[in-house]
């Protein structure tokens, strides 16, 4: 069976993702990893990342539906930004998204529900890149479980490599649809493949 590495994502609303690109377009990111955009590189707030079986996408789209159905997250807010460093040691910048028990629990619903049909034994090729897929990226994926799951669980927005500069903090938005997206380098939304 084909695998593909895909995020379980929140789209932000309009200003959010708007504001987003501007402040990457900001960054000193030369070689263009993190082109943040609306067509294919999305900015996202990742709820469960991993590797499924492309036949399971039906499967996983009804699960998200009937999650959706029962779930309401509301309103969310950006609170500042947050600059962090990938295993590559490279500096991160991201908007953190507070933490609402809303949010939070939504990630744990997605995360229990879909974990029978997530692996993490991620390869390349399952990623959505032209060219080298950066270690940190196979990374990430393989330990998102591990390491950004349950109460270690952060949500937040990537921006893009640089540090971001500040803006008038909180930004509060309602989230434009919950999505699953085929990851790319730089654990990146290249592609919806299924948007709610």
């Amino acid at each position: 069976m084909a695998k593909i590495a895909v995020d379980i994502v929140l789209l932000p609303g309009e200003e959010v993702t708007n504001k987003a690109i501007e402040a990457n377009r900001q960054l000193p990111d030369t070689d263009g990893a993190i082109a943040l955009n609306k067509q294919d590189c999305l900015p996202h707030i990742s709820l469960a990342m991993g590797c499924v079986d492309k036949e399971d996408i039906g499967q996983i789209e009804r699960i998200l539906r009937d999650i959706a159905k029962n779930s309401r997250v509301g309103k969310l807010r950006v609170v500042g930004v947050y600059i962090g460093t990938n295993a590559s040691g490279e500096k991160v910048s991201l908007y953190h998204v507070e933490k609402t028990e809303a949010i939070q629990s939504l990630h744990e619903k997605v995360t229990r529900s879909l974990s029978r049909y997530f692996s993490y034994d991620v390869s390349a090729e399952m990623v959505s890149a032209e060219g080298q897929v950066a270690e940190s990226t196979l990374r990430w994926i393989e330990n998102f479980a591990t390491e950004s799951s349950f109460e270690k669980f952060f949500p937040h927005i990537t921006i893009g490599y640089g540090q971001a500069e500040a803006l008038d903090f909180p930004i509060e938005f309602t989230p434009a649809g919950l999505a699953v997206c085929h990851l790319g380098n730089h654990c990146t939304c290249r592609k919806i493949l299924v948007l709610i």
